[in-house]
């Protein structure tokens, strides 16, 4: 059963989705709306330092008796479009708080003024800056992983694909909060999974907000590549996995689809679909019971693996 607080929580959601992915919105209204929406009060000792990377935004996150020397990369949700340092820096500090890491929250470019595959290419970049760079000074870290949710829990599939790719240094870890991993799919593919998130007022609506994004995003490339799309990757050779879901969100299918390929490929996952949750309730944990315990799981997670 969900907690007390559920209710509250999933009726706030309502209203608030039902303001921000409205048709009628332009991209800055939108964008606009997520600020507004998605902050929650810091704490006081959580100490913040911005960093420039390549030309692109990030912000070190550090809380007393964090080993600077555990690093978290986090690439933010918001449909590849929406979303900043600022709408997920609550989330990254409980996150650093329950695994006793330090985090780089970073502010990758946007679309559509930024397409496909700038988030990539930006995620990359500071995947490698933060394995020579903690928040005080420069120094190789003893481990580090990548982080996301939704789009950024997509963005951290690609990150490590690329990663794989390229030639950088594999993380330690991959932590992905209910990801976007399939931008391919169209409206009829996803109203047939038959899942309602209680949080979105209109099923059909959230679906036509994410085929514009994913739109955006994509541009002409193809949407089947697997660094758009990760639920068609092969995942041979990719770091350990922890992937949380919400058993009634729209895009759950997403995570156990991924999970699926991953194990295929030999690789260490472990997959959490939670009961009654809806889409990134990791990020509601200030008022959310169920969120804090997600967020303590995933402490755990990265100091297993550290």
């Amino acid at each position: 059963m969900p907690s007390e607080q559920y209710t509250q929580v999933v009726e706030a959601m309502q209203a608030q989705a039902a303001s921000m992915i409205g048709a009628e919105l332009s991209i800055a209204e939108q964008r606009a709306a997520m600020e507004e929406g998605f902050r929650f009060p810091l704490q006081d000792d959580i100490s913040l330092t911005a960093v420039d990377i390549n030309g692109v935004l990030g912000e070190w996150t550090v809380l007393p008796g964090a080993d600077p020397n555990r690093r978290l990369l986090y690439v933010h949700g918001g449909g590849y479009v929406l979303g900043s340092i600022g709408t997920h820096r609550r989330l990254v500090a409980d996150i650093c708080r329950a695994s006793g890491c330090v985090a780089l929250n970073l502010g990758y470019r946007l679309a559509p003024e930024h397409p496909f595959p700038a988030a990539v290419d930006d995620a990359l970049a500071a995947l490698e800056y933060i394995w020579d760079n903690g928040p005080v000074e420069p120094g190789e870290a003893g481990a580090v992983f990548v982080g996301g949710d939704s789009a950024g829990g997509g963005l951290m599939l690609a990150t490590l694909l690329a990663t794989r790719e390229r030639g950088v240094r594999m993380p330690s870890g991959g932590i992905g909060l209910s990801p976007w991993a399939d931008l391919a799919a169209g409206p009829e593919e996803l109203s047939a999974f038959g899942l309602d998130d209680p949080t979105i007022p209109d099923n059909t609506t959230a679906i036509t907000a994410s085929q514009g994004w994913a739109a955006m995003y994509a541009g002409d490339a193809d949407r089947r590549d697997p660094l758009l799309s990760p639920i068609f990757a092969d995942y041979t050779g990719i770091c350990p996995l922890l992937l949380q879901a919400g058993s009634v969100e729209l895009i759950c299918r997403d995570t156990e689809r991924v999970a699926a390929r991953a194990r295929e490929a030999g690789v260490d996952v472990v997959e959490e679909i939670w009961d009654d949750m809806f889409h990134v309730w990791q990020g509601f944990a200030p008022l959310l019971p169920e969120g804090q315990q997600a967020i303590d799981r995933i402490g755990e997670w990265i100091r297993e693996h550290s």
